[in-house]
């Protein structure tokens, strides 16, 4: 149980005290009535003794009483009706609240700190978690326990209450004081009559009530003097007469009213009356300013005529005064009509009329110090000088009478009383007892006497002769079976054995059990019991037994009275928290079975207490229905006692936790909520919005977006991709967005990025740097997109959702005009706010709403939130019989309800990690992106793209057109576009001419520019030039900005343009996704922002189509026909990879073109009839063409960058190559194979030595672009297409073949793990054999067949010439030997042997690329076919020694056929 301000031991005491009548004359409670008090109130502040009293026992032994209290009450004829006293109770109850500036009471119980607070009912709810702190604070002090005020109240009220009953005197009258004033005519007179009245109150038989001890009730005379009106004198002789009448004992002249009424101001006296009056006790009556009435009746006389309550009526009917006929408790019948509407501000209109009409008044308002001190000393003459002895005979004449009547020669008190009543009695179990309650003793009866001198020694605190005449009553009561008599004594016996001093006897708590079974079960009289229950928890819980104390508080709760119930549960539960293993759970159980009957009882207050008590356990620990149901009650509370905020935050809390409640609770609960919202708002609606808690926002998840909206396809019209909400976030794309965009700024800038620039974002998410303020655009909207969840499993229908916005407008030098505007009410001419009209979101579902601005003004914009009615879609359940209320709404969903509120987008930003104190704390950086600055007028482009594929062949060549439009009202002009595959496309050069002007126009023209030749021309290459610089690209950049060719360089508000874009297939089949960055500025610079971008994403499907060898090797032929030497052969082979799944039949090779510095096609090898070369599909094809060095006149003109492209062409049309888009995509696709790795021999060399080395490399070189233009023929919905392309082969050194596309590498093999260190191994400075080979080319001219007449002359000569060529830029140093001896025997066998004649051995000096012949001559013997390859040459640097010096021999066989004439 709680803490209680009493003790047991001063409790029960206090409990059971002896009564006293008072009875006044009118004027004597007149002069009481100056007081505001009657003479009964007057007393109660004094009634305790403030000495020690002594008396004697029957067996003359000296007892002490301590601490003895009277209590004095005026005659009431009337018992109380049981509904007075239940209405008395609960009035009580309900004025005992928690005070509410009182610190918390806090108890520690195992893991939890429970704050069984004094002002629960604001602070102890579920959302306040400072009970901790409170803790914390509290902790100096040793003890924490809880009180519980209206608990005490109520007990005492209750024992006080208690009407008498006729098995047991505890509550009867000892003693009756006759009051009179000394200032009536006869005072004397007054006393008779008064004595009379008395006497025939308790001896008539038309009085049942109230009760008397014995017949002979002590009678105590009082006189009155009213010290300032009255004369002393003949107050002092009344008094002597008195004296004389009824003895110094029996009487006493009390002075009061020392102070005049008017002279109650000047001197403030000490109120003692509140304490008490305010308890609204049953035995004294509470008093009005304007006389004598009764708190809860009202006497049809007493309009004009007020009676004194203990006064005698002047009208006396029957004899009896009008106010002993009725009880002080009866509910009133001639007033009010009972209050119905069960409203919290009128149930308890009685105790708050009692308190109003005690407000203001002054109580002893004519009493002085002195006064009270003679009221104090007159209770002490009355108790000394005539109760107690009073009480002490009556002892001794009770006990004198019990000896006689029983014929017994000893007291009760002899050393042998406990064979008193002879055998012990066993006792029986109350199931075999006969249900004889209703026997009733006559009142001599020796039974009751016994009972009489118990309850006399109980009231003096004689407890062992108590317990000793409770036990002998016992048995008795058990053998007759009067059951309520036994229980009555059982149960002081329990509670005399316990408070005997010294313990001489454990407390007998089954004394206290069965009595309380009795009284339940066989008497059926609750009120008793509960006195029973309540007495002996207090006694067990004074012995530290908790758990038998709430076993004992639980047994008692029942169905008949919700106000005990709940009491008593509630103290249960706090025996469970004080017990020495705190029963945290069952403490919190109990407690909100406690609230439940206080609610049943009308109890709001303190049912919300403890629920809001309870939930400190229940709540954090998972337990999602406990918590849900006692937060729905809070709410249902807080609610109808007018607590609304509370009310709003426990509905709140329902509804934020992950309920799992079904989706009617659910919905109940929300409805309730959005109820009790309502009236919220309604109170204060020119308040702040409040906060909502559904549907949750995931603020983190918040994605901004800067700009319009794509725009969709339009036919063949494609608008670019750029950047939209709809996108996912990829790093790595994003990566490769920031890279183009520094090289594009770099571009713009001679190379230099500023040190101002930062990458452009439209969208910003939680991935985004969004440590700065993000720049947004006049007149170019802002999206918000929020990420909403709906939690519950009932649909959530939010209507006017907006997004909540402030503003500080600047001016363009950036001050501040103006004031701070809020989006409240709307500022359209600042900010233009998009209102989502109904946005609904289903159960459990997650959604995002995508929320616009439109900054019309420059300035600070702050997004702060979204601001939203809420609302549930109308069903049929009603909300607690409420149905469907005002606020409802039509739409395209039917509102039940909804409420107006907001929530805050609220984003932390990401952790810092960067600094020693960063890493070692937990700090936030700042996350910007709701806090756009807007800025001034850009331009804005548009790109859309026109006839743009979707698939191409590999390779496939097809023109496009891009149309650029400037949507925005500010000239652009820079525009420029980056690519990280550049040679993916071209806008071309100066082709403006050479183009058709719109789209529509060019179906079904050729991409290429092309020329129609003669017959005459097929096999021989067309020969044209052209610079690498003149199509924009340059081979030495790593990445090209290519600059859009709008005219004149500006695209003007409004204006648009469209422009030719030839497309190539990646070589690589499959899909490519193609990133272009478009790149363009302001006419006007802005200091803010220089630049915009537009992003484009192309996906591109590519599938194969051919793939292309080459391979160069030196021509053996004679000198061509300029006279120089150095031929070579191409050998170019095709193949259709093609598979027909795109539906091409066949491919025709229309031309081969060849570009490089310093080699140029020359003509057709192996030109066949059929000039249009075909492969089906899975064909090879295999071309040879003869290669010659470029001209010496345009080797001349010194520009690095200046190509020769050389066509052949197999049909009667020439592509030219060196014009756009063949021209374009060679040189991408040049520059973009330079960036590939290159061989590490071709590296610079490092060391001078190498100088050498590098000469005989470039020997090799040949630096030759093979590009094959080819026509595919497409068969497509039963029509034919002509799909044009070109692949390109870079053929770098002589004998190298080298492919169009790059080959697959296979996976190495496993190879065993080697466990040694490889050796160092550097590149080799001496060049291969392959290379040096390439140093000197030989050629041997010869008739292919001689005749020679062997009969006539048996030897034959043939001339042959042996053609040297120095294919470096260095002198050679050549040395010819012609003696062979061939090794080979098949070679001998093959072609025989021949002899060279003349010089066997020739040394020559070749210059750089000089050419010398040999005249030599073989001698043949007879005919044959013979091989005249045989010479081995030697070559060496002439600057070197003998280094590199190798052999120098021809791979090809030089065949001679020698024939006989």
């Amino acid at each position: 149980m709680a803490q209680c301000v009493q003790s047991v031991q001063e409790l029960i005491p206090d409990s059971f005290v002896p009564c006293v009548a008072a009875l006044c004359s009118d004027e004597a409670e007149r002069l009481t009535r100056l007081n505001h008090l009657s003479f009964a109130e007057l007393l109660k502040p004094f009634s305790r003794l403030t000495s020690e009293v002594h008396m004697r026992d029957p067996n003359n032994q000296l007892h002490i009483i301590k601490n003895l209290k009277i209590a004095v009450s005026n005659i009431v004829t009337q018992p109380p009706q049981p509904g007075a006293i239940g209405k008395l109770l609960n009035d009580v109850v309900s004025c005992s609240q928690p005070a509410e500036g009182s610190v918390a009471n806090v108890i520690t119980a195992g893991d939890y700190d429970l704050n069984i607070s004094d002002r629960s009912i604001k602070a102890s709810v579920p959302w306040y978690s400072n009970w901790k702190d409170t803790f914390m604070e509290l902790k100096e002090s040793s003890l924490y326990t809880a009180t519980t005020p209206w608990f005490e109240s109520y007990r005492e009220t209750f024992l006080q209450s208690m009407p008498a009953s006729d098995h047991e005197f505890l509550n009867h009258y000892l003693a009756c004081m006759l009051v009179a004033s000394s200032g009536e005519a006869e005072p004397m007179e007054q006393f008779s009559k008064l004595s009379q009245e008395q006497h025939r109150i308790q001896h008539n038989s038309d009085y049942s009530y109230p009760k008397w001890f014995i017949p002979n009730t002590l009678k105590y005379y009082v006189l009155l003097h009213d010290v300032t009106s009255g004369d002393e004198q003949r107050a002092e002789s009344i008094y002597e007469e008195m004296k004389q009448k009824y003895g110094t004992q029996g009487c006493y002249l009390l002075k009061i009213n020392s102070r005049a009424p008017n002279r109650a101001s000047d001197e403030q006296i000490p109120d003692p009356w509140s304490q008490y009056l305010q308890k609204n006790s049953v035995q004294h009556q509470e008093s009005y300013e304007d006389g004598p009435c009764t708190m809860m009746t009202s006497n049809k006389n007493s309009g004009s005529n007020l009676l004194s309550l203990d006064g005698l009526d002047n009208e006396v009917k029957d004899g009896l005064p009008n106010n002993f006929r009725v009880h002080p408790l009866q509910l009133d019948q001639c007033g009010d009509p009972p209050n119905t509407d069960g409203s919290d501000h009128t149930k308890f209109a009685s105790v708050h009329e009692t308190k109003k009409a005690n407000t203001g008044v002054i109580r002893g308002a004519c009493l002085t110090l002195t006064d009270h001190d003679r009221i104090r000393q007159f209770i002490q003459e009355f108790t000394f000088r005539g109760l107690l002895p009073h009480i002490e005979k009556t002892i001794r004449q009770l006990n004198d009478q019990l000896i006689s009547r029983k014929g017994l020669s000893r007291s009760l008190f002899s050393a042998t009383k406990k064979w008193f009543s002879g055998s012990k009695v066993p006792e029986k179990s109350i199931n075999e007892l006969k249900n004889t309650s209703g026997l009733l003793y006559p009142p001599e009866a020796p039974e009751l006497q016994i009972r009489k001198m118990a309850d006399l020694c109980f009231l003096v605190q004689h407890y062992d002769l108590a317990y000793s005449c409770y036990h002998t009553a016992k048995k008795d009561f058990l053998n007759d079976q009067a059951m309520l008599y036994a229980a009555g004594a059982l149960e002081m016996a329990a509670v005399s054995a316990f408070l005997q001093p010294g313990a001489p006897r454990p407390y007998p708590a089954h004394y206290m059990d069965t009595a309380i079974q009795t009284y339940r079960d066989i008497c059926k009289n609750m009120v008793l019991a509960e006195r029973c229950v309540l007495l002996s928890a207090e006694i067990l819980k004074s012995q530290s037994k908790y758990s038998e104390a709430a076993a004992l508080l639980i047994r008692l709760t029942s169905e008949d009275s919700d106000l005990r119930s709940a009491l008593l549960l509630e103290q249960a539960a706090h025996c469970f928290i004080n017990m020495k293993s705190p029963m945290v759970r069952k403490y919190a159980f109990h407690m909100i079975l406690a609230g439940h009957r206080f609610s049943k009882a009308g109890q709001k207050k303190h049912a919300l207490r403890c629920y809001c008590q309870a939930m400190q356990v229940y709540k954090g620990k998972g337990w999602s229905l406990a918590e849900d149901h006692i937060n729905f009650t809070i709410g249902r509370q807080s609610y109808t006692l007018r607590q609304l905020d509370n009310a709003v935050s426990a509905f709140r809390h329902i509804l934020i936790n992950e309920s799992k409640q079904s989706a009617a609770q659910q919905g109940a609960f929300l409805r309730e909520y959005l109820y009790v919202y309502k009236n919220v708002n309604q109170l204060s609606p020119d308040g702040p919005l409040p906060q909502l808690p559904l549907p949750y926002i995931n603020s983190s998840a918040t994605r901004v977006f800067f700009g319009h909206d794509r725009r969709p396809a339009d036919g063949e019209k494609q608008a670019a991709t750029h950047i939209s909400l709809d996108q996912e976030y990829d790093s790595e794309s994003s990566q490769q967005w920031r890279e183009l965009e520094e090289h594009v700024v770099a571009v713009a800038n001679k190379g230099v990025i500023p040190s101002s620039f930062y990458p452009t974002q439209y969208c910003l998410n939680s991935y985004s740097d969004n440590s700065r303020f993000p720049l947004a655009v006049v007149e170019e909207p802002i999206t918000v997109e929020v990420a909403f969840r709906n939690p519950l499993k009932v649909p959530l229908l939010l209507s006017d959702l907006s997004l909540l916005w402030r503003f500080q407008p600047k001016d363009a030098n950036g001050k501040d005009i103006g004031t701070v505007r809020e989006r409240v009410t709307g500022e359209p001419e600042m900010i233009g706010t998009e209102v989502i009209s109904e946005f609904l979101i289903n159960s459990e579902e997650s959604k995002v709403a995508r929320l616009k601005l439109f900054p019309h003004h420059i300035g600070e914009l702050h997004i702060l939130g979204v601001v939203y009615n809420l609302g549930t879609i109308q069903g049929s359940v009603t909300v607690d019989g409420i149905g469907a209320l005002p606020g409802c709404h039509t739409g395209k969903h039917s509102l039940s309800m909804s409420v107006r509120g907001r929530q805050d987008l609220e984003i932390q930003g990401p952790r810092l990690n960067n600094t020693k104190e960063e890493k070692t704390s937990v700090k936030y950086g700042p996350d910007r992106r709701l806090d756009p600055i807007v800025t001034e007028e850009m331009p804005l482009l548009e790109v859309f793209f026109i006839h743009f594929p979707t698939g191409l062949l590999c390779g496939e060549i097809r023109k496009a057109y891009v149309e650029f439009v400037n949507v925005s009202k500010c000239p652009l002009t820079g525009l420029k576009v980056v690519s990280k595959r550049p040679e993916f496309f071209t806008f071309g050069v100066n082709t403006a001419a050479l183009t058709p002007l719109s789209p529509s126009t060019s179906e079904n023209c050729s991409a290429y520019k092309t020329v129609v030749t003669g017959s005459t021309s097929a096999g021989t290459a067309l020969v044209s030039s052209a610079s690498s610089g003149d199509f924009g690209t340059s081979t030495g950049q790593q990445l090209e900005a290519i600059p859009v060719p709008l005219p004149d360089s500006v695209l003007l508000p409004g204006a648009s343009v469209q422009l030719p874009m030839w497309l190539r297939g990646p070589d690589e089949e499959g899909v490519h996704e193609i990133n272009f960055l478009f790149y363009y500025e302001s006419v006007k610079k802005q200091p803010k922002r220089r630049h915009r971008i537009l992003r484009h994403t192309a996906v591109i499907c590519t599938s194969r189509s051919l793939n292309v060898r080459a391979t160069v090797c030196r021509s053996n032929s004679l000198e061509d026909e300029e006279g120089r030497g150095g031929n070579m052969l191409v050998f170019v082979d095709v193949e259709n990879t093609n598979t027909s799944e795109a539906g091409v039949k066949e491919f025709h090779m229309v031309q081969v073109s060849s570009s490089s510095k310093h080699w140029q096609l020359h003509k057709s090898v192996n030109i066949s009839e059929n000039k249009d070369a075909k492969l089906a599909s899975r064909e090879k094809g295999k071309f040879c063409f003869k290669a010659v060095r470029c001209k010496q006149k345009e080797a001349a003109i010194q520009s690095s960058e200046k190509y020769t492209f050389a066509d052949i062409i197999f049909g009667n049309e020439q592509i030219i190559s060196s014009a756009s888009p063949c021209a374009d995509f060679f040189y991408r696709s040049l520059s973009s194979e330079l960036k590939k790795p290159q061989d590490p021999l071709s590296a610079h060399p490092e060391k001078p030595v190498e100088d050498a080395v590098q000469l005989i490399q470039k020997c090799s070189e040949v630096d030759l672009n093979i590009v094959v233009l080819w026509k595919a023929y497409v068969v497509e919905d039963n029509k034919q297409l002509i799909l044009e392309g070109q692949h390109h082969v870079v053929v770098r050194a002589l004998g190298k073949e080298a492919f169009s596309q790059s080959q697959k590498q296979e996976p190495p093999e496993m190879e065993l793990l080697k466990f040694f260190k490889p050796e160092n191994t550097t590149v080799s400075t001496r060049p291969s054999v392959e290379q040096l080979s390439n140093l000197i080319k030989t050629s041997l001219h010869y008739p292919e067949s001689f005749h020679h007449p062997f009969h006539q002359k048996s030897l034959c000569l043939v001339p042959v010439t042996l053609l040297l060529s120095n294919c470096s830029k260095a002198d050679v140093d050549v040395i010819v030997d012609l003696r062979h001896k061939t090794t080979s025997p098949e070679a001998l066998e093959t072609h025989g042997s021949f002899t060279w004649l003349g010089q066997t051995q020739y040394k020559l000096q070749l210059k750089s690329e000089e050419t010398q012949s040999l005249q030599l001559k073989a001698c043949f013997v007879h005919t044959g076919v013979y091989n005249l390859g045989t010479p081995r040459v030697f070559a060496k640097l002439s600057d070197q020694v003998t280094v590199f010096e190798t052999s120098q021999q021809n791979s090809m066989p030089a065949l001679i056929i020698i024939n006989n004439a």
